[in-house]
């Protein structure tokens, strides 16, 4: 019983915590939705009373001026009801139509506001991938949590008018000479039991529907990898993976899949559960629930063949006690999806309460017009969470300002390990980093943050008008994006873009948008980088998707384009290095060897020259 009450409030507290998120995101909904519940639920009880009025009159004193002002406050009541329940509505639905921006959005800015390191981990995409795929299954989590609350207040407000109307029926007495045998309703122990029959038929009939709806939970683990398989049915629809679908017929897999899978489909887990227990609860809730029906028409018939009221008061006590049963339902319905809903919502705080561990600082990154900025790494070792292996190990360097850096190394060598501890994305396990031999953990965040521009290997641009996307802005200063897609080698396909800087990239949000290739696209990220005009700028393997031309044009004007800025590459191709002051060479997690380019390539026993030499081979002629 503790565990049950414990279950219970835990159960409220998430849900109303989930409605104050919900809130945050969209002021007064909370309100809005019980001032629709309020009015709609309290409106149909007010014709109810009327109703039983007007008839009440036409089977009894038949007044013409009575009839007549009851008819009149009849039609001034709808009127008025009609009009402010349709202003609710509307005001309600426009709000709640944002249901799910709004839930996409405090998703979006948690993970926007979370450290780096959780974003990588795999645990936390498992849990938000989790959380939507309990969406996708039935709503379950925050959006089904609005739903509920909605219920809850539509019950007790219908309860509570429901009671004004159903009090006299229970009150009214029969008169001893007309009632006969039937005079026996009128004993207060008949009525005790007769409450209690009612109240319990109404209560077992939500009960059973939801016992129903629990075994939705149930199912949460089963129907993971249905849904998984769901959406890797929409593969063929993504233009990236078509044509390799295409061409090497991938759609047997697919195929495979789907077949294999029957989550969702006749004989699977679910078909049977709604067959069988599933469908028994929900068909017995509605059985209960018509057996409770027809009790309150022989109660209430019983009553007035007595004579304890009028034939108009049959409807009004009919229409009032079935509403009363219906809204005892939609509460009971919110109490048990409460708890139904209650391991989804555990679901939802724990991605939201994920706990940033990485220290934000406090001190100002000094604003220099100079770019005088030095860093250096001191004995930085790193490993990645939940790895048992050092990703870096000792590393001591210290960043020539204005230099041109070069960064190279194998695969898995620690050269994007590097770059991410240098941007402050991960804190180093050991050791530590300097800014102008402070540490870099004592910075503000954002600050320290602003001092970069990165051109990461997987960038990433928007289906945004081509100026938005290099200045990451609505508002920007055209002169200075022209510039820089100048700098980045756009400048030609520019002056076939439509539109120009309001051009759209891509198609998504406008049929006008105009794809880019991929080495085009990687101009656009450079431009972006240079936009920003940040005292360092990274380039991850920035000529990757450019061909030979282009990519000598960038290389070309690349100290012109760097100007001042210390410049760091990260990068496959060491022709592409010879420019650079300074190349540091990672193997296994460690710096081997620095140097410029001719000094490198002199030490015919180091990693340099044998990297060099690998790659040279394939662009010396055969004799």
């Amino acid at each position: 019983m503790k565990k049950s009450e414990n279950t219970w409030k835990e159960g409220f507290h998430l849900h109303m915590r989930g409605m104050k998120v919900l809130n945050e995101f969209c002021p007064g909904r909370f309100k809005v939705l019980i001032l629709r519940q309020a009015v709609e639920t309290a409106a149909p009880y007010v014709g109810i009373y009327l109703s039983a009025l007007i008839i009440n009159e036409l089977a009894g004193l038949r007044r013409p001026e009575e009839l007549w002002r009851l008819v009149l406050i009849s039609l001034v009541s709808a009127a008025v009801i009609g009009i402010g329940t349709t202003l609710v509505r509307h005001w309600d639905e426009y709000n709640s139509d944002k249901r799910f921006e709004r839930i996409t959005t405090i998703f979006a800015d948690k993970l926007l506001s979370m450290d780096y390191a959780h974003i990588d981990s795999a645990e936390h995409r498992a849990k938000l991938n989790q959380i939507k795929e309990n969406r996708n299954w039935s709503m379950w989590g925050l959006e089904i949590a609005e739903l509920i609350t909605g219920q809850f207040f539509a019950g007790l407000f219908g309860i509570l008018s429901a009671a004004v109307l159903t009090v006299s029926l229970f009150t009214s007495r029969m008169p001893a000479e007309t009632a006969g045998k039937l005079v026996v309703l009128n004993n207060p122990l008949f009525i005790i039991v007769i409450i209690g029959a009612l109240t319990l038929t109404a209560f077992l009939g939500p009960v059973c529907k939801n016992k129903s709806n629990s075994y939705f939970t149930k199912f949460t683990e089963e129907t993971k990898f249905g849904n998984r398989i769901g959406n890797f049915s929409f593969v063929a629809e993504d233009s990236k993976k078509a044509a390799d679908v295409r061409i090497y017929n991938q759609q047997k897999i697919i195929r495979y899949y789907l077949e294999y899978d029957n989550t969702f489909y006749p004989g699977g887990p679910v078909a049977k559960c709604a067959a069988g227990p599933m469908g028994l609860w929900q068909a017995l809730g509605s059985g209960i629930s018509a057996v409770l029906t027809g009790f309150i028409y022989l109660f209430v018939c019983l009553k007035a063949w007595g004579g304890a009221f009028g034939v108009g008061s049959v409807t009004q006590y009919v229409g009032a006690v079935t509403a009363l049963s219906a809204n005892l339902g939609s509460l009971i319905w919110a109490f048990g999806n409460i708890k139904n809903n209650m391991p989804f919502m555990k679901n939802v705080f724990e991605f939201l309460d994920v706990p940033n561990k990485m220290y934000k600082g406090s001190l100002t990154t000094e604003k220099r017009s100079d770019r005088q900025y030095q860093v250096e790494f001191k004995d930085v070792s790193f490993k990645y969470p939940d790895s048992d292996l050092w990703s870096l190990r000792h590393v001591n360097m210290k960043f020539k300002v204005g230099s041109r850096l070069a960064v190279v190394g194998e695969n898995g060598s620690g050269k994007t390990t590097f770059i991410k501890l240098l941007c402050r994305l991960y804190d180093p396990t050991e050791g530590e980093i300097l800014l102008n031999g402070i540490d870099i953990r004592k910075y503000n965040y954002d600050d320290y943050m602003s001092i970069f521009s990165v051109v990461f290997q997987d960038f990433k641009l928007l289906s945004q008008p081509l100026g938005c996307n290099v200045a990451g802005a609505v508002s920007y200063d055209k002169d200075r994006v022209l510039k820089a897609l100048n700098d980045a080698g756009f400048g030609e396909r520019l002056k076939t873009m439509p539109e120009g800087l309001d051009t759209c990239i891509y198609k998504e949000f406008s049929k006008e948008g105009v794809d880019v290739s991929g080495g085009e696209a990687q101009k656009i990220a450079i431009a972006r980088a240079l936009y920003k005009d940040a005292p360092f700028i990274i380039l991850d393997e920035p000529t990757a998707a450019l061909d030979p031309i282009a990519e000598a044009e960038i290389y070309s004007k690349f100290n012109e384009i760097s100007g001042d800025r210390t410049a760091i590459y990260i990068s496959h191709r060491l022709s592409s290095c010879k420019f650079c002051d300074e190349i540091a060479v990672f193997d296994n997690g460690s710096v081997v060897q620095k140097g410029s380019h001719e000094q490198l390539l002199s030490d015919e026993s180091g990693k340099y020259y044998a990297l060099w030499n690998a790659q040279a081979q394939y662009y010396t002629e055969k004799k």
